[in-house]
């Protein structure tokens, strides 16, 4: 018994020796696991709470940053950083600086986390900030408007005025430039960003300008006739100042970028605000008086149709809805905006429309948001301003509206007349003006055009359609006439 009871004990000793050394080892084992896991989430925790719950953003209002749209607040910039907020839980704080110099000294003072403002990464730039990773590229042009002298050559441009923005990166590419061309001079100033002059291109009180290619897009949207003598730059990358005490932040800014690149985000971000939209439309009298007689009578019935149901001409809503789509019912912008009558999705959402390329969807909705904007507008216009003032909005935003009406006011004029807005409203794009505005910039020359077009195409509908029907009325009498006498 006993000689067969010792072997099973050493047997069962070794198994306990092997299995008191594997537990050991497993338990050791899982002990160094649970530390680098308890590790790992405690970085995780200190990453996630050093985050700040509110990012505080400097930007510009400028229409490649940050400005306020007829639907709210919009602009390059502003989209990128407000999808990073959203993605990460963050309150987005945004913090408007009137020049490139201001938002630099903030950024210097820690005054915000990110500096988001079209910014050119430079080296004298990245020797005093902490830059995020680049996500767009532009080149540095200069601009003149289409009929007018321009320098061919950097060695020309002696031979004409130069103004740019103080502390921009023009200043210091100019600067690069001189070594070679030392006669190259130029003024810098605080109270025009590069939008503005280039506005003082287009309306020729000065020859030419420099701005970035994506400053230029935009513009050109507007001031067709703006014009890219040569450049003077190769392309330059755009990136975010960061904050240097949020090293975390700068680390999931460089992943988020990585990630809007590869999934297509960012390109549609890139192409709703600089995609070339080509230039607004002038009246093309001869095309116009085409669809007139291909196109609208498709549409004509349900003008007519919601015009009477909101109470507005019916040429008025036909011929806005000319300037948005050319009465086209699949018509889509790089904005964003859809259908007949170019309505955004919020737009569409808040007016109850399902399908904005469906035509009468869309005819009714636009007719609608017309309505809700002229029971806006002040009782103290005359009829036909009010329709005036209400297209304005429809184009700009009734905020700004209001901003002009204040700066008429300001100014000793009526604001109760378009005639005084269509004046006020240019002033909206001049930062001595706007700075002191609730809704701050806007680019007013765009609804003085496009009220002025909508206008034109209405005159000639109202003359054209009149004539058609009189001359089908006609032909009714004359066929009713030889048709009697059969």
């Amino acid at each position: 018994m006993s000689n067969t009871s010792r072997p099973r004990h050493r047997q069962k000793h070794k198994s306990c020796g092997g299995s008191n050394s594997f537990t050991r080892f497993t338990w050791l084992a899982i002990l160094l696991l649970a530390t680098l896991s308890t590790g790992c989430e405690r970085l995780r925790e200190k990453k996630l709470t050093s985050k700040p719950k509110t990012l505080t953003v400097l930007t510009r209002n400028i229409p490649t940053a940050y400005y306020q749209g007829p639907n709210g607040e919009t602009g390059f910039e502003y989209d990128l950083v407000r999808i990073f907020a959203d993605e990460f839980e963050l309150k987005l704080e945004i913090k408007v600086v009137h020049s490139i110099s201001d938002m630099l000294a903030d950024m210097a003072a820690g005054k915000a986390d990110i500096a988001a403002g079209g910014l050119t990464r430079t080296q004298e730039r990245e020797r005093r900030f902490t830059f995020g990773p680049d996500y767009y590229t532009v080149r540095q042009q200069l601009v003149y408007r289409k009929g007018c002298k321009y320098p061919k050559n950097i060695d020309d441009l002696q031979n004409f005025p130069l103004i740019i923005p103080a502390r921009s990166s023009y200043a210091e590419r100019l600067q690069e430039l001189k070594v070679e061309h030392p006669q190259l001079s130029w003024l810098t100033t605080n109270d025009y960003s590069t939008d503005q002059l280039l506005e003082q291109v287009w309306l020729k009180e000065i020859p030419c300008a420099i701005a970035d290619s994506n400053i230029l897009a935009v513009n050109r949207r507007y001031y067709p006739e703006l014009k890219v003598a040569f450049s003077i730059s190769a392309e330059q990358p755009l990136a975010w100042i960061i904050n240097p005490t949020l090293t975390d932040l700068g680390k999931e800014l460089k992943l988020w970028f990585k990630k809007i690149k590869n999934n297509g985000q960012l390109e549609t971000v890139r192409k709703r605000h600089f995609a070339d939209a080509g230039s607004f439309d002038y009246v093309d009298t001869k095309v116009f008086l085409r669809r007139i007689k291909t196109r609208l009578p498709d549409y004509r019935h349900l003008f007519e149709k919601y015009g009477q149901q909101y109470n507005i001409p019916w040429t008025l809503l036909a011929a806005k809805a000319y300037q948005e789509s050319h009465w086209d019912p699949e018509a889509t912008s790089t904005t964003g905006v859809r259908g007949i009558m170019m309505l955004t999705k919020t737009t569409a959402s808040h007016l109850g429309v399902n399908n904005r390329l469906q035509a009468e969807e869309s005819i009714r909705g636009g007719a609608k948001y017309l309505r809700q904007l002229l029971n806006r507008v002040p009782d103290a216009y005359p009829e036909i301003d009010r329709q005036n003032v209400a297209m304005a909005a429809y184009n700009v935003g009734m905020g700004h509206i209001y901003d002009a009406r204040r700066l008429a006011q300001l100014s000793g004029e009526n604001p109760d007349r378009w005639s005084t807005l269509k004046d006020i409203l240019p002033l909206l794009s001049q930062e001595k003006y706007y700075k002191d505005l609730k809704y701050g910039y806007a680019r007013g020359h765009e609804p003085v055009h496009y009220v002025s077009r909508i206008n034109n195409y209405k005159n000639i509908l109202e003359k054209k359609v009149g004539l058609l029907d009189h001359n089908r009325a006609l032909g009714s009498i004359i066929r009713i006439e030889h048709t009697g006498t059969l």
